[in-house]
């Protein structure tokens, strides 16, 4: 039988660090040792404030409350993302977490919404999304599990400040068992045999030596790409913007904080807004070939709806990914692996998803390289995936500016190129294994975008037009009775889990 594991270093903190951490001790034999090395000079980046709906789940997963971790974390509930003047100018929609309800008869909503649309019907779909309305309305409440209720329809992720959040993670792990240091990393000793890493040697001269190391040293890559040497591929191409400006604001008095996230398309880039229950999450991401890093930054604070309560920060990177995630005995999570802007808040999700593949296929002290090469099989396909996402953004667009001409007339991948017309013609939508997000998430970006399908699925013309319009009405109309009855998000917050902040401001 093989050696098990026996020690395991994750190098560096953070919300990677700390993700990583719990994940493997929640999930791992007692004694294996976790130990986490991490300095409190350096900094972390904390532009994961917004999430998606999985958060939930590993949050459940390693056992954490959710009304604690709110409280904790200064934390907001997250229906989707409004996207303003992207597509063109003056446009609006939004990216809702939930479908537009669901088949009838093996009929998809959108199908059957496309039928009456082409047929003369002009109610905007997202009148379907129950996510969406309640968005727009400013209100909250947890969806109801039972499918045939109306509030069946959706789910909800969170905003969070990211720096409360490792925090909160390191006393879980901490009570848990996990050992912490508090330390640099002076150098990463390999093996002579056969390169792997043998041991770290910190910056006060102790040697830590383990079985399996976890690289979230963020940008640095300081394991994988360091010391293993394993090469970066450059996106930029795919994806040319490549700085932001992040500050936080004060809670703006109006409007009421609210349950999505906002991005808003600029000259050059585009600007998020994230509502947390203590302050505001602002930025402005965008390519420095195409505006000044003071322009940049110009943009961003003309567009802010409350006073800054610190200096805006300047973040640098690269779009793209390490060639390989898992190396050797090293796996990289985090920033680590690589970076994809965060448009769709997908920055966590990956925190999440390389944890829990690593545990599914955890090895033993001698890596077999099919579980390594599966590994990363499976986190290549869900990098592509959201690239591809994430290009369907910018390349469906008709505004006017250098960058947007530039993403809308470039090449694409093939993969993309294949989903968008398989939509285009007759509104199919290609989800792929391993995809972080699901057929009503594509459905919204095209949709938002302008792009309507050639035609609908031909089994809808078994259905009586009347039949489906009729079916249609009382979804609307139960949306509407479900959206008058809910509580205004900052109400929902401050009856079951306001942080102290909240209280002590009397919202």
């Amino acid at each position: 039988m093989a050696e098990p594991i026996r020690k395991i270093i994750i190098a560096g903190g953070g919300t990677a660090g700390w993700m990583t951490a719990a994940a493997l001790r929640t999930s791992l034999a007692q004694d294996v040792e976790i130990l986490l090395i991490e300095s409190e000079d350096i900094g972390t980046i904390g532009v994961g404030e917004a999430t998606i709906p999985t958060i939930r789940l590993f949050n459940e997963h390693v056992g954490i409350d959710e009304r604690s971790f709110i409280r904790a974390t200064e934390a907001t509930f997250k229906l989707g993302i409004e996207f303003q003047g992207w597509g063109h100018e003056g446009n609006r929609y939004f990216h809702p977490f939930g479908d537009y309800g669901g088949t009838h008869e093996g009929l998809a909503a959108h199908q059957i919404w496309r039928r009456l649309n082409l047929a003369g019907d002009h109610t905007p779909l997202e009148a379907y999304s129950v996510g969406t309305q309640m968005a727009y309305a400013g209100k909250f409440f947890p969806p109801n599990p039972d499918p045939r209720s109306p509030m069946h329809d959706y789910s909800y992720a969170f905003h969070f400040d990211a720096g409360l959040y490792a925090r909160f993670l390191r006393q879980h792990c901490e009570q848990r068992g996990v050992r912490r240091l508090n330390a640099k990393i002076a150098n990463v000793n390999l093996r002579g045999e056969d390169g792997y890493i043998d041991s770290l040697t910190l910056d006060d001269g102790r040697v830590e030596t383990a079985d399996l190391f976890i690289d979230c040293t963020g940008f640095r890559a300081l394991l994988l790409g360091g010391a293993l040497g394993v090469p970066f591929v450059d996106w930029s191409h795919y994806l040319p913007v490549d700085r932001a400006w992040a500050v936080p604001t004060a809670k703006a008095a109006s409007p009421a904080i609210m349950p999505f996230t906002r991005s808003t398309a600029h000259e050059a880039g585009w600007q998020w807004r994230i509502p947390l229950q203590h302050r505001t999450g602002n930025g402005h991401v965008f390519s420095s070939s195409h505006i000044s890093e003071q322009a940049a930054l110009d943009t961003l604070m003309q567009n802010l709806d409350a006073p800054p309560l610190k200096d805006p920060m300047l973040i640098r990177f690269k779009t793209g990914h390490r060639q390989r995630f898992w190396e050797k005995n090293c796996v990289a999570v985090g920033l680590a692996t690589g970076f994809l802007e965060p448009l769709e808040s997908t920055s966590i999700n990956f925190i999440q998803n390389a944890a829990i593949r690593l545990l599914e296929l955890f090895p033993a002290k001698e890596i077999d390289p099919y579980l390594r090469d599966e590994y990363n099989l499976r986190n290549q396909a869900s990098y592509d995936y959201v690239r591809d996402f994430i290009i369907a953004h910018y390349c469906l667009n008709s505004r006017e500016g250098e960058l947007w001409r530039h993403c809308a007339n470039m090449p694409i991948p093939d993969d993309l190129q294949w989903k968008l017309e398989l939509y285009r013609r007759r509104g199919e939508v290609l989800i792929r294994k391993f995809d972080h997000f699901h057929e009503p998430s594509w459905i919204s970006i095209y949709h938002g975008h302008g792009l309507r399908a050639a035609a609908y699925d031909p089994l809808a013309d078994r259905i009586p037009l009347e039949t489906l319009s009729a079916l249609m009405q009382r979804r609307r109309e139960g949306i509407q009775r479900v959206v008058a009855q809910v509580p205004f998000h900052a109400e929902f917050i401050a009856k079951h889990c306001p942080s102290e902040s909240f209280m002590k401001a009397g919202v």
